[in-house]
């Protein structure tokens, strides 16, 4: 008997997810898929739906959003430069990731607190400015 290639192993989505290690527990990557943050070919589907190679998946993982494409199928759980040799992610996606990375630093830079506390000085000027002004 020869053994079986990639093409013969049937393996659920919420196992792929597991193995390539999207996710720590199978149970985690099914209620990712039920709750629809992962798409199959662009389309909603059930953690047991089978994985074929070249198919493309979207996956939202915080405040991500991940286009790959499957490379490989496995059902076991292996190292992590394994598991990425399962799948590549596209150019679009690594390019729109990096662009709305840079967007919330650049708003999180903009939103900084204060540097220090108000000193006792500063204190009672913003509180002769709100009784001046009404505030």
């Amino acid at each position: 008997m020869a053994a079986p290639t990639s093409d013969d192993i049937k393996v659920r989505l919420d196992k792929w997810l597991w193995a390539a290690r999207f996710y720590k527990t199978r149970s985690l990557a099914k209620e990712a898929v039920e709750g629809g943050k992962v798409r199959y070919n662009s389309q909603r589907c059930k953690p047991g739906r089978a994985v074929q190679l070249g198919a493309t998946l979207t996956l939202r993982l915080g405040w991500q959003e991940k286009i790959i494409i499957i490379d490989d199928i496995s059902e076991r759980r292996r190292g992590a430069p394994e598991a990425q040799k399962l799948y590549h992610e596209t150019e679009d996606s690594i390019k729109k990731r990096e662009d709305l990375s840079w967007q919330r630093k650049t708003m999180q830079a903009a939103q900084l607190p204060p540097a220090r506390r108000p000193s006792k000085k500063d204190r009672r000027d913003i509180q002769r400015f709100r009784d001046q002004n009404g505030i």
